[in-house]
């Protein structure tokens, strides 16, 4: 009995997709948003927030160098399509930095390594040296070119933990609310596996915590004291339309999930989904 009703009260969705719909609702009509070149999380759920609130946004990326706004399904071995087939205008990448950031000033989701109270991230290496890090990150991009400057950046994690949400972080690439900074300003929202954040005062703030996950649970799993919202509430589910575009239309490789994977179970549905493709 205990293990029916248990079963009976499981959500209906995965955190992947969880994750998508809540991104999809900072989606604004008229944005444009800059996305990464392999944050398929963040690609469906600005495809979502397209579809549901905002008909007038606009992407742009690295891939393709490319200013769209038409949408297609995700890919891995095809996703130059949606930028090179559906682009307003093409631009090198030297080009689009200079030229489409300034004048578009466009949001974008970074998903940092290491994250502190006060936004500041890594993106660069875990470890005191530089030299001889423990871990050598995938590098910062153009995150220190941006954060310092504007104040529309947006953060998200996909597994939560003490090793990310750390009190001193080894290296900053990514400015947040630092107090002596005189333009732009920290990151504005954060969305984790556990909740959803955000910063006042400066300062980390839980302002949701999904269904099923205690305050408790975020505590342990963050490296500082964490600031609590006086209405702090429960996340907002996915509905049955967001679920229907994610898996049907926006994303039914399930792409987004790699994100929330690791080892083995990565690999089986990397794999998995590069056979559907080649079949396809």
């Amino acid at each position: 009995m205990g293990a029916s009703k248990a079963l009976a009260a499981a959500p209906d969705y995965s955190i992947d997709e969880l994750i998508s719909v809540c991104i999809s609702r900072q989606v604004r009509d008229g944005d444009v948003w800059a996305q990464g070149i392999n944050t398929p999380l963040v690609a469906a759920g600005l495809i979502l927030g397209k579809i549901r609130y905002a008909p007038s946004a606009r992407f742009t990326s690295a891939i393709g160098q490319a200013l769209v706004q038409d949408w297609g399904p995700l890919s891995i071995t095809n996703v130059e399509a949606l930028w090179v087939g559906k682009g307003l205008i093409h631009l090198g990448f030297a080009a689009g930095a200079a030229e489409i950031l300034p004048k578009f000033r466009p949001k974008e989701f970074f998903r940092p390594a290491q994250v502190d109270p006060r936004g500041n991230t890594n993106n660069i290496a875990f470890g005191k040296d530089y030299r001889r890090p423990r871990m050598r990150l995938p590098g910062s991009g153009g995150i220190p070119d941006v954060t310092p400057r504007y104040d529309h950046s947006y953060l998200y994690v996909p597994r939560h933990s003490r090793l990310t949400f750390a009190a001193k972080i080894d290296f900053v690439s990514g400015l947040g609310h630092a107090p002596q900074r005189k333009t732009g300003g920290g990151p504005r929202y954060l969305i984790t596996d556990l909740g959803q954040f955000d910063w006042h005062g400066g300062r980390m703030r839980l302002t949701s915590l999904h269904p099923g996950v205690s305050v408790e649970r975020v505590w342990r799993k963050t490296g500082f004291e964490l600031l609590l919202a006086d209405d702090l509430d429960e996340t907002l589910p996915p509905d049955d339309e967001d679920l229907r575009l994610l898996r049907e239309e926006i994303d039914p490789l399930n792409t987004r999930k790699l994100e929330t994977l690791g080892g083995g179970a990565r690999k089986a549905l990397l794999r998995e989904i590069l056979e559907r493709e080649q079949i396809g």
